[in-house]
C-alpha cells in the first residue's frame, strides 16, 4: 500500500513541475476542429451598403442589364420645360427609344411633355414625388412617395410604372423589402454622365463612352433644379447616339434590357 502511494505522489509531483496543470486550474476541452468561429451579431441599426443591398436583393434590384449588345439611355428629373423637349427632338431624329424617370409634383405641372414622352414611345418610370432622399425618409413617406408618384403617371399615361429609381441612387432596407413585396423594381445605373453638374458636351461625352460596355444603364437627366445648365446633355448626346451605334450597340428601353414589364 505504501508502494502505491508513493506512486501516486511521484506523478502528481511530474505534472505540476511540467507546468500542464496548477492547482485549481479547470482544464479545458478542445474545441472540435469542425464548428466554425462565431461571427460577430450585426447591430439592427447598421445599414448595409448600395452594393450590399444589390447582391442580397438581385433579384428587385437592378443597375444593368445582361452582357449583351444593349445599351440603355436613362433621363432622370423629368418632364421639365427647360430641356425635356430638346432630348425628346433629338431622340425623335435619331428614332431611338428612352427610359424617362418622372418626379410626381413636375409631371403634375407639366402634364403634356408625361403626355408627349410616352406618345413618341418611351417608357417612364417612378422617380418619387419631389426628390428627396430616400434612406432619410420613415417606410410611410417613402411609401407615400411611391404611391402617390405612380397615381399622377397612371392617371397621364395609362399605367403605373414597376420601375423606380431613388433620387441620388439611395434607398434602404427596408424601403426594397417593401419595394420588392409590391413587385417593384429598383433600377439604378452603371454609367453616370455626371451632366447634372453643369458640365461641357465634351466632358458628358467623355464620361459617357469611357465607362460604357454591353449592357450598361447610363445615366443622364433632362430636367434639373433652378439654375441648372444641362446644355452639355443636349450637345452631346447626338454624338453619344452615333458613336455607340458605331461600336454596334442596340439602343433599347430598359423593360425591354432587363425583361421586365413596364407597368406594375
Amino acid at each position: 500500500m505504501m508502494r502505491i502511494r508513493l506512486i501516486a505522489f511521484s506523478m502528481l509531483i511530474l505534472i505540476f513541475m511540467s507546468g500542464s496543470y496548477l492547482p485549481g486550474q479547470v482544464l479545458a476541452k478542445p474545441v472540435p476542429e469542425s464548428i466554425p468561429a462565431a461571427e460577430p451579431d450585426l447591430s439592427e441599426d447598421e445599414q448595409l451598403t448600395l452594393g450590399q443591398l444589390r447582391q442580397k436583393y438581385a433579384d428587385t434590384f437592378k443597375t444593368n442589364g445582361p452582357s449583351t449588345r444593349q445599351v440603355a439611355l436613362t433621363f432622370d428629373d423629368v418632364p421639365d420645360p427647360r430641356f425635356t423637349p430638346q432630348v425628346l427632338d433629338i431622340l425623335k431624329k435619331y428614332n431611338v427609344k428612352a427610359t424617362f424617370f418622372i418626379v410626381g409634383n413636375r409631371a403634375e405641372k407639366h402634364p403634356d411633355l408625361v403626355r408627349r414622352i410616352v406618345r413618341e414611345g418611351h417608357i417612364v418610370g417612378n422617380h418619387s414625388y419631389n426628390h428627396p432622399e430616400f434612406s432619410k425618409l420613415s417606410l410611410n413617406a417613402f411609401r407615400k412617395q411611391i404611391l402617390h408618384t405612380g397615381d399622377i403617371i397612371h392617371k397621364l399615361t395609362g399605367y403605373t410604372p414597376k420601375m423606380i429609381r431613388p433620387p441620388y441612387g439611395d434607398i434602404n432596407e427596408k424601403q426594397l423589402q417593401w419595394a420588392a413585396r409590391q413587385q417593384y423594381s429598383i433600377v439604378n445605373w452603371n454609367v453616370d454622365s455626371l451632366d447634372w453638374k453643369g458640365l461641357s458636351k465634351e466632358q458628358v461625352k467623355q464620361n459617357v463612352l469611357s465607362a460604357v460596355k454591353p449592357g450598361s444603364i447610363i445615366l443622364q437627366h433632362a430636367g434639373g433644379g433652378v439654375g441648372s445648365n444641362l446644355s452639355g446633355t443636349i450637345g452631346a448626346l447626338p454624338e453619344i447616339i452615333d458613336e455607340l451605334r458605331c461600336r454596334g450597340f442596340n439602343l433599347v428601353t430598359l423593360d425591354e434590357m432587363l425583361q421586365l414589364p413596364k407597368s406594375k
